[in-house]
């Protein structure tokens, strides 16, 4: 966990650990695999796993333009990473959508 928020916050200063363990329970499984934990905005499979799993599943999102208008931004501001954590896109994408909120633990 604490990897996990050291690399968001190097992003988001401010951001809320309880948000970014609500997103490791989130993805789970998933983290335990370098390939699955990591982001590559260079493939439509995984913008539109992206897209179609935590936005609009987890974040409520509906407007498939709007999505991935917010994916290409938190790529754009990942750029200089040449691997891309998760987590860390995912809270880049929720701060994006405006919708951290609906990031809890439950």
């Amino acid at each position: 966990m604490a990897d996990h928020a050291s690399h968001v916050k190097k992003y988001f200063p401010d951001a809320e650990d309880q948000k970014i363990a609500a997103i490791v329970k989130y993805c789970g499984i998933a983290l335990q695999k370098r390939d699955s934990s990591l982001v590559s905005c260079s493939s439509a499979d995984e913008m539109k796993t992206v897209r179609d799993g935590f936005a609009k599943k987890k974040l409520g999102l509906t407007a498939d333009a709007e999505i991935d208008k917010a994916i290409m931004s938190v790529c754009a501001k990942m750029k200089a990473d040449h691997d891309k954590p998760r987590v860390t896109f995912y809270y880049l994408l929720a701060a994006e959508t405006g919708t951290l909120e609906k990031l809890a633990l439950r």
